[in-house]
């Protein structure tokens, strides 16, 4: 039996609930990614040209540091990777997770909420961070999705 491992980042609790709730309903680890400096309310106003969420989206290098890691991220087959679309793509402090571990035969699967948008060019700009790893394709989900649905969904996964 392979083992899961549901990962994510949440700004606002939206993606954690959703996480949380995945993680119950297909019997998996929960990790939350933790910025080392947390975002306040003004640095995830996406109309601030300024803001630092803004700033940090408008550079496809940017890293935000994350505050520790999974210690035992080697025993995870499958890692679900959750967090909130930012300009239609996943916050770069995704990139920054995946880039600090050895991904080699693992799949990531990647999920997140988002208010309207859809999925955009997350996998694309993804890829690069997953090396060694199958990276599948990803899906959206409102704060109100249920325990019934996530499990349909992940059970739906090809592995």
């Amino acid at each position: 039996m392979s083992r899961k491992l549901v990962a994510y980042f949440s700004a606002s609790g939206v993606t954690a609930k959703v996480a949380e709730t995945l993680s119950e309903a297909i019997d998996a680890d929960l990790y939350e990614i933790t910025p080392e400096t947390p975002y306040t309310k003004e640095d995830l106003n996406w109309r601030n040209k300024q803001s630092r969420s803004t700033v940090e989206m408008n550079d496809p290098a940017s890293r935000p540091v994350i505050a520790g890691k999974r210690d035992n991220m080697e025993d995870y087959d499958t890692i679900f990777v959750g967090f909130p679309i930012w300009w239609y793509v996943a916050p770069t402090i995704i990139n920054t997770f995946l880039e600090s571990y050895d991904l080699t035969g693992k799949t990531i699967v990647p999920f997140a909420t988002s208010g309207g948008s859809g999925m955009g060019k997350t996998n694309e700009k993804l890829q690069p961070s997953c090396k060694g790893a199958k990276l599948l394709e990803g899906k959206i989900f409102k704060h109100s999705v249920s325990r019934i649905e996530l499990a349909a969904w992940a059970n739906s996964v090809k592995l």
